[in-house]
């Protein structure tokens, strides 16, 4: 019987106060598509770095085409075939399609880069995808469709027979995700193996071939995708039965008063925007990729300084043209980009939590009250069930998941009246996803005003008491919950209702 392209045995990982990875076994056949799945901080991300040479293991093996292999680094996981596609693409923004897909590989004629060489290598790769995209524009310039293909692409040149690709879909347009589906296809008809990371269950029946679940560090089972159906596999993954439909939203008060109120709001992309939202109401912004939802909720905050309109909380014009001048406001922006954005990596949970607030935590002697910090933070861990060793923990050391929740307890130490979730369950497995689902029903039922930005249609119109879909930075059409469809919402999101 031949052995299987990839076998990882026993392998262990630990980290000051947490064991990440406790003994676990995966196989991947060859021309398979092997889903990896588990909740936040199950280990997934850890085993693929491991793989990828980005860390070693404690102890375990791993065997590639029945061979005892050492990946002591990068190079010698590419130089056996292993290529890895992150969420946050590892490319140089500056740098077009072809110096980025050449790069630290490039072909050269003596001392200098071999240009010809280099764009016939790009174009090669790029062929083999079925894929066409401008060569001499910088990745930051493309859409994020594109700089996965070129990501895509420098690990086909450098002939990777494993692929690994970390939440591929999380910010793709539906075509866009048809594309991506249809390239693995191609790929794996070569006799490309991919393992492939997403917490979106729903896409697997359209890719994979078996599933791999992980909890707490523990391969827990692998079965195809007849053996492991959804309901089963979110039971594994989370070591309980779990109801994964949308909770219950608080019945809406049409005389509640109104908390957040935009006038005629425009900022860059933002075209005179107004709505409003009551106590313990719920909006949902729907739109495409690019549609200017971000842009709105980031005009609000004044993460991005209006240039006209008001903003009104509690009745009161504030005059928001700051992060600071929007906190003031008691106003939280959940950012979509959670490690950019959100939070500071190289700081401590309890850092974190209280750096938006942190005039409050400051005595008569100015300086930072540690001891008050730490209450309140592990407060918040235990409200929130934070997974981390310690209110001292550094955040860059911590799961997805469980970042985004310390992004949320620093908001919710404060007295913010209105919150803004940019993405709030992008990356986020199905557990975390109904803990925070619960906290802005919960947050609802306190008579708070929310704005909800999400590319998953479904999240939407669960999760909203109204729909407003936005086009081209202005809103189009609202909608109550009832009247709320896919089709409805899609049809004005693209333009083509009647």
């Amino acid at each position: 019987m031949q052995a299987p392209l990839l076998r990882m045995r026993g392998i262990v990982k630990t980290f000051p106060g947490v064991r990440a990875l406790d003994g676990v076994d995966l196989e991947v056949e060859r021309a398979e598509v092997h889903a990896l799945v588990g909740e936040n901080g199950a280990g997934k991300s850890t085993l693929m770095k491991i793989l990828a040479g980005a860390q070693p293991a404690d102890s375990g093996t791993i065997e590639i085409d029945g061979e005892l292999v050492t990946i002591g680094g990068p190079r010698d996981a590419e130089r056996l075939g292993i290529g890895m596609i992150y969420q946050e693409f590892n490319l140089v923004p500056d740098l077009n399609a072809v110096q980025n897909i050449v790069l630290g590989n490039e072909p050269v004629r003596g001392m200098f880069l071999d240009v010809k060489a280099a764009v016939l290598r790009a174009t090669d790769a790029l062929a083999k995808l079925g894929v066409v995209l401008p060569l001499d524009v910088p990745a930051r310039r493309l859409s994020v469709a594109q700089q996965q293909m070129i990501e895509i692409s420098k690990a086909i040149a450098r002939r990777a027979r494993i692929l690994v690709l970390d939440e591929p879909t999380a910010a793709l347009t539906e075509r866009e995700i048809e594309a991506l589906f249809k390239l693995i296809r191609t790929l794996k008809a070569d006799g490309v193996s991919f393992i492939y990371i997403s917490h979106r269950l729903e896409e697997l029946p359209q890719i994979a071939d078996r599933i791999t679940v992980l909890r707490d560090g523990r391969s827990i089972q692998t079965g195809t995708l007849a053996e492991m159906p959804r309901e089963k596999t979110v039971s594994l993954m989370v070591g309980r039965t779990l109801d994964t439909h949308f909770p219950d939203l608080p019945p809406l008060d049409a005389n509640a008063p109104i908390v957040l109120e935009v006038r005629n709001l425009r900022s860059g992309m933002v075209h005179d925007v107004s709505f409003t939202v009551r106590a313990g109401e719920i909006v949902g912004l729907a739109g495409l990729v690019g549609a200017g939802r971000t842009e709105i909720v980031r005009a609000i905050a004044g993460a991005d300084a209006p240039q006209a309109g008001e903003v009104l909380v509690d009745g009161v014009a504030r005059r928001i043209h700051s992060p600071s001048s929007g906190i003031a406001a008691g106003i939280a922006l959940i950012t979509e980009d959670r490690k950019a954005q959100g939070l500071v990596l190289g700081m401590s949970v309890r850092e974190n939590v209280t750096l938006a607030h942190l005039a409050d935590y400051v005595g008569k002697d100015w300086l930072v009250d540690r001891r008050r910090e730490t209450e309140v933070t592990n407060r918040m861990i235990a409200e929130l069930r934070i997974r981390t060793p310690s209110a001292e923990q550094i955040v860059r050391n911590l799961s997805g998941g469980t970042q985004q929740k310390v992004v949320l307890a620093k908001w919710l130490i404060g007295v913010a009246r209105v919150f803004l979730f940019d993405e709030p369950t992008r990356g986020i497995d199905i557990g975390a996803k109904a803990e925070i689902y619960n906290l802005m029903v919960d947050l609802s039922r306190r008579g708070a005003a929310i704005v909800m930005v999400s590319s998953e249609l479904p999240e939407v119109l669960g999760m909203s008491h109204r729909v407003f879909v936005v086009r081209g930075g202005s809103l189009q059409a609202e909608f109550a919950h009832a009247d709320a469809t896919p089709d409805r919402v899609i049809a004005v999101a693209t333009g083509t209702a009647a």
